[in-house]
């Protein structure tokens, strides 16, 4: 099975990194209700005010089971996620086009936004990007973004289409967003193609933002002051910021190893994708060349990874839709950045071999103002970092058997600081600790590759009395067999876990959970024509969520598949 992951028979992720280096986070991927296939029609542009408590028909609804083909045909169901859909108050809406364009090549989009004039000017309780697409034919998955005012809000990716036709829709809050949104912004958008008379696929989409007016009891959305792209390094923060976020859109990506990190061996293994340090990856900021914040990348499969695309026609691995930001609380650095001189903020991704490309990590700066202060001053008091660990130990294959690669790597991190506000003195301290864990088994020649792996990235925020604490898991498990007569097999599972705990002293005040898992099995016929595939494939994702934050206090949805036909879509609260 030499490189199906990395040549792309069938599933490699085709796209120009570097076309995409300034190429968005939450909530789900929906298709439309009772499973209906029928293409969504396109609006005119434009700012639509709606009914108050008008909702667009994104959210999920149960799909009655089916009997599935004996094979793959010609024509599966359209691509779904059980995440749930964007909550909107029962208020007036308004709504605007930002995007409408046919990706074939690699030309961006440009267009303009202008604010609504009908659902308030400003503070807006809520505003829901939706991002509907059609494709048809033969066509690689592509990595796309959309830039308002070159502030990065959405990354994405986009699903492998039948010879027949799908369509597929994204949602996400964008409500912290709204510095940007209160003004005129020139808007880029970008899905990298290629279409000639093999990949005929052209990626018709159109993006939209709903806005929903803060009326009656409805309170306008606690958003940062403003918000910045990091298109430089250098970047000069208001003076009186009293506290600063940063996110960063951080992918894998562009066809070569990067794209798949979490497989890359030491240069003395026998592998197709190397790195000198194995596949422990971190993804860093600092602050004038100092460690300021550091997370654990989310293993992203794209929807023909793992050298399979059948897994991924209906369900989509966990953010494949939707690659979520990573927050890093950078606080305790405001006030050495409000001195009102150029500073420099970097992202950088640790483990990547030196010189080698594979990764973009656009990001933004999110900050709050004091309005009771024309500048906000204090110190870095703590800067404590645990060295970096990360080996990778080889075991060679005996005749016959696997070579195997352990790997183990870890760092943490504490700041903290202070900053006299027009309300006192206040306290910021944040603590990150990072952790991989896995082991890579391949046969010689590749025909037979697995992987188990574990990343936890555990975090604790405390500003003043509050803090948060935060645990995330990413999880990953599977292997590829190249096996007789050319039949592919890939078995995988895939899992995304946050929990959330919120305390005021010594008391819990708000608690979450949030568990994304997915799970499938696929068997086709490799290096043959695409009707001669004999494909099969069973798959199931869900989605728990739990506490603080969620509807009714809890969201369960599974949605299970049988040769791209839904068997199951089952809701448990």
């Amino acid at each position: 099975m030499r490189r199906h992951r990395i040549t792309g028979l069938l599933g490699a992720i085709a796209l120009a990194a570097g076309a995409l280096a300034g190429a968005g986070p939450a909530n789900g991927a929906t298709a439309p209700a009772s499973g209906d296939t029928a293409k969504t029609p396109i609006a005119s542009g434009g700012s639509t005010p709606g009914r108050p408590g008008a909702v667009p028909p994104a959210g999920p609804s149960a799909v009655p089971a089916a009997d599935p083909p004996a094979e793959f045909g010609t024509d599966w169901h359209d691509p779904l996620t059980p995440d749930p859909p964007v909550t909107r108050p029962a208020t007036r809406s308004c709504r605007v086009t930002l995007a409408e364009a046919r990706f074939r090549d690699f030309t961006p989009y440009r267009g303009s936004y202008t604010p609504p004039t009908g659902c308030g000017t400003d503070r807006w309780a809520k505003v829901v990007l939706r991002l509907d697409g059609e494709v048809k034919g033969r066509q690689y998955d592509r990595l796309g973004n959309l830039t308002l005012g070159g502030v990065e809000i959405l990354r994405t990716s986009t699903p492998q289409p039948s010879p027949d036709g799908i369509t597929w829709s994204v949602e996400k809050d964008i409500t912290r967003y709204r510095d940007v949104l209160t003004r005129p912004q020139p808007v880029e958008m970008l899905i990298g193609n290629v279409v000639n008379d093999t990949y005929t696929g052209v990626i018709d989409v159109r993006a939209t933002l709903t806005f929903y007016a803060a009326e009656g009891r409805t309170a306008p959305a606690d958003t940062p002051d403003r918000v910045l792209p990091l298109t430089s390094p250098e970047v000069v923060t208001p003076r009186n910021t009293e506290r600063l976020l940063a996110e960063v859109y951080a992918t894998g990506s562009g066809g070569g190893c990067e794209e798949y990190w979490y497989m890359t061996v030491p240069d003395a293994a026998p592998y197709s994708c190397k790195a000198a340090d194995g596949p422990h990856r971190e993804v860093r900021v600092s602050v004038d060349g100092r460690l300021a914040g550091l997370a654990a990348p989310f293993p992203t499969v794209w929807t023909g990874g793992w050298s399979n695309p059948f897994l991924w026609y209906v369900t989509p691995g966990p953010r494949a839709f939707d690659v979520q930001p990573i927050l890093y609380d950078l606080t305790p650095y405001a006030a050495l950045l409000n001195d009102g001189r150029p500073h420099r903020v970097e992202v950088s991704v640790a483990g990547v071999p030196a010189g080698q490309s594979g990764w973009s990590t656009p990001a933004n700066l999110l900050l709050w103002q004091d309005e009771g202060r024309a500048v906000v001053t204090g110190a870095l008091t703590r800067h404590e970092e645990s060295a970096p660990t990360g080996s990778s130990r080889w075991t060679p294959a005996a005749p016959g058997a696997e070579h195997r690669l352990d790997t183990e790597g870890g760092h943490r991190l504490t700041v903290a600081g202070y900053l006299d506000t027009s309300r006192g003195r206040v306290t910021t301290t944040v603590t990150r600790a990072v952790r991989t864990t896995s082991v890579h088994r391949w046969t010689d020649g590749e025909n037979h590759d697995a992987l188990t792996a574990r990343w936890t990235d555990e975090e604790s925020v405390t500003r003043g009395a509050t803090t948060t604490r935060t645990a995330r898991t990413y999880t990953m498990d599977g292997g590829t067999t190249l096996g007789a007569g050319d039949r592919l097999r890939t078995v995988l599972s895939l899992g995304d876990r946050a929990d959330t705990v919120t305390l005021r002293g010594a008391r819990q005040v708000g608690a979450s959970r949030s568990d994304s898992t997915y799970t499938g099995d696929a068997t086709y016929t490799a290096n043959v024509p695409r009707d001669q595939r004999h494909a099969v494939a069973a798959t199931s994702a869900r989605q728990q969520s739990y506490g603080s934050g969620v509807p009714g206090g809890c969201y369960d949805r599974t949605i299970a598949t049988v040769q791209g036909t839904v068997t199951a879509d089952r809701f448990r609260c």
